[in-house]
């Protein structure tokens, strides 16, 4: 598990990806071991779609396994996203790197009132 050097790309593929999220750990991003790729993870956008109530928002970041295994540390942790409202958890200003074998998980407080759109690069 390496971090692949970038300088000297093959290609660059733009993700965008879609999750309604429940109150089980969601994986949004992962990257498997030996892959050869990173991931710049550009911005994750959460919108709660209850009209009334607040929803509190965890995403962890998994340094040492794919798949949302292994320990985890917080990147937002019970971040209440009030209610009819959209929160920039992760913007290019907060961009970071999945290396190989690194993962991104994300969950909500209450089940399906959170939406997630992930937007990120494939860099091989």
């Amino acid at each position: 598990m390496t971090a692949p050097n970038i300088v000297g790309l093959n290609t660059l593929t733009g993700i965008t990806t879609t999750f309604a999220l429940t109150t089980l750990p969601e994986v949004i991003i992962t990257n498997a071991a030996d892959s050869n790729q990173v991931y710049k993870v550009n911005s994750i956008l959460v919108s709660n779609k209850d009209g009334t109530n607040a929803s509190d928002l965890n995403i962890k970041f998994h340094p040492h396994a794919a798949a949302g295994a292994g320990t985890s540390i917080s990147l937002m942790h019970t971040v209440s996203v009030a209610a009819d409202s959209t929160l920039v958890a992760v913007d290019r200003a907060a961009a970071f790197y999945v290396e190989e074998g690194q993962s991104v998980v994300a969950y909500a407080g209450a089940a399906s009132d959170l939406d997630l759109l992930a937007s990120y690069e494939i860099i091989e």
